[in-house]
């Protein structure tokens, strides 16, 4: 992370301004979970997501972003590759819960991308962001028979890869998967607070966005050397 932080940085520094442009549309596609319920499959689309997205074009190779991201994730056992899941000693269990996502971050073109110039409308890219996300946590209650949902904040450091490109006039089409491990275990309302809870379960969940974004691109990029028409 370190290295990919410190190539930004230098690509900034080296790569003139060249497009000023504003990037602002809608994203949507599927979404999974990987946790102590279900599949295992970092991969697997299940639940329909989708959210809002801004980007500034700082030079062709940086672009920062801004999201929001409504990101629904479940798991069943009985989908579970893992023969325990599909054998637990107290039966097979499932869950749902909504994931509400707002992250910032910057995105690294592979090769030059500026939507004004027919040249350079299409590149490969990888993102990486900060993100701060809300979702439905358990928490014990007086009754043992009763289990709490309460509304908790967490944190995660969402990374992925796409391509995108211009679809038409002002208009660019992308497709992207991120990743997001989290520093929670207890999406999938597994706990060792709550005795009831606790799979046995020592790894954090992740959660997985795959999906396509349309966006409409804005504002004149600046003219260098000479005078702008």
């Amino acid at each position: 992370m370190r290295e990919f932080i410190l190539l930004i940085l230098v690509t900034c520094a080296v790569i003139p301004l060249q497009s000023q442009t504003h990037e602002v549309g809608f994203f949507a596609g599927g979404s999974n979970y990987v946790g102590d319920i279900g599949s295992t499959n970092y991969i697997y689309p299940n639940k329909i997501a989708g959210g809002l997205v801004y980007k500034y074009n700082l030079n062709p190779r940086i672009a920062l972003r801004g999201t929001y991201t409504f990101i629904p994730v479940s798991g069943n056992d009985k989908n579970a590759d893992n023969p325990y899941r599909k054998n637990r000693p107290g039966g097979q269990f499932s869950f749902s819960n909504t994931i509400h996502e707002f992250a910032a971050g910057v995105e690294f073109n592979f090769f030059h991308y500026n939507i004004n110039d027919y040249t350079s409308t299409f590149t490969p890219y990888i993102l990486a962001e900060f993100a701060a996300f809300n979702y439905r946590s358990p928490e014990p209650s007086a009754s043992s028979n009763n289990i709490l949902l309460k509304s908790t904040f967490s944190y995660t450091l969402p990374v992925g890869v796409g391509i995108k490109g211009r679809l038409a006039d002002n208009f660019a089409i992308a497709f992207e998967t991120g990743v997001r491990f989290t520093l929670v275990d207890d999406i999938d309302f597994t706990t060792d607070k709550i005795d009831s809870l606790n799979f046995g379960g020592n790894g954090n969940d992740w959660y997985v966005f795959t999906g396509i974004s349309l966006v409409y691109t804005f504002g004149r990029p600046p003219c260098f050397g000479g005078i702008a028409e």
